[in-house]
């Protein structure tokens, strides 16, 4: 099973990487740009073929390791 986990920052905690991202995107002309936001996807491959458990374990990982909670989101995408 293949987990695919989208990690963000919350609402409201500042991006300062984002932010460099739309004042470049506005110095090579391009605009309409209201707001950047960066991430990081991480996409592991996982011996547990349950998704129920899969996803508890991932959720886990997610809690202790892969995001911080305080400040980021992070959302689970499992396939097989």
């Amino acid at each position: 099973m293949k987990a695919r986990i989208h990690v963000t920052l919350k609402s409201g905690v500042l991006d300062p990487q984002g932010k460099a991202i739309e004042h470049a995107l506005s110095q090579l002309g391009f605009q309409g740009v209201d707001e950047a936001r960066t991430g990081k996807v991480i996409e592991l491959n996982l011996a547990e073929s349950d998704p129920e458990r899969a996803r508890e374990q991932v959720d886990l990982m997610c809690r202790q390791l892969l995001a911080n909670p305080v400040i980021e989101n992070y959302d689970i995408e499992l396939t097989t």
